[in-house]
């Protein structure tokens, strides 16, 4: 997916340095697996392996599952769009399934599409290590300026 060049307008003048490397844990990635390896410039990468701890009743990886490593791998593209006294929160999310998943290497790639002053729109395609399509979701951000993200 490639980076639009319109993704930071909108954004905070004093875009925040966000550096991977400084956050030093994610609980919901280390409880799933999974592992953000990129996040930069409006765009995130996401890498989990499916197994069967993952599995639904049905044998499956559960759907759910796919929607946390997406929403991650949004979010950080996201968050690397901020201005420095900026947080943010999620405020809409919308998940495609297209094929089933067992046990699979899986790679989530997030963009930020559009990123206006307050809300941004964010896609992210899940494929297989065939480079199949997995899963498409979308997500609708909402930066909050300075005390406004107090107590979220």
């Amino acid at each position: 997916m490639e980076q639009p060049t319109e993704t930071q307008k909108g954004a905070s003048k004093k875009t925040r340095f966000f550096d991977l490397a400084t956050i030093k844990r994610v609980p919901v990635a280390e409880l799933i697996g999974f592992r953000v390896t990129e996040a930069k410039a409006g765009r995130a990468v996401a890498t989990f392996e499916a197994t069967t701890k993952h599995a639904n009743p049905m044998g499956t990886l559960h759907g759910g599952i796919l929607c946390d490593v997406a929403d991650a791998a949004m979010g950080m593209a996201f968050a690397s769009t901020l201005g420095e006294d900026e947080t943010f929160t999620t405020v809409e999310l919308k998940i495609n399934f297209f094929r089933p998943v067992w046990n699979a290497k899986l790679t989530a790639e997030a963009q930020v599409i559009q990123r206006g002053r307050t809300l941004g729109y964010v896609e992210c395609d899940i494929r297989d290590e065939d480079k199949k399509l997995i899963a498409k979701t979308s997500s609708t951000c909402l930066a909050l300026n300075g005390t406004e993200g107090t107590g979220r």
